[in-house]
């Protein structure tokens, strides 16, 4: 698995950190402007532990519903 000592991008952190706020830790979608996440941007939080897939949306299976780790948790606390 990954490490919280690993770099984050920006985008990475924008990401993870709209999940402290939320019930559970769950990471949204779609940015501010409602334009969806970059697939790349979440599938390399999940490669790194910062993120975990929550649950899958069977109406629209190509949606990646994910939820904060502890790690990912820690690493955005430090920012």
């Amino acid at each position: 698995m990954g490490s919280s000592k690993e770099r984050a991008t920006d985008f990475q952190i924008s990401w993870l950190k709209r999940g402290l706020a939320q019930p559970g830790g769950k990471l949204p979608l779609f940015d501010e402007e409602g334009q969806r996440y970059n697939e790349r941007t979440i599938k390399s939080c999940l490669e790194r532990g910062w993120a975990q897939p929550w649950f899958s949306n069977p109406l629209k299976p190509d949606w990646l519903v994910c939820k904060l780790t502890d790690e990912g948790r820690r690493l955005v606390e430090r920012q």
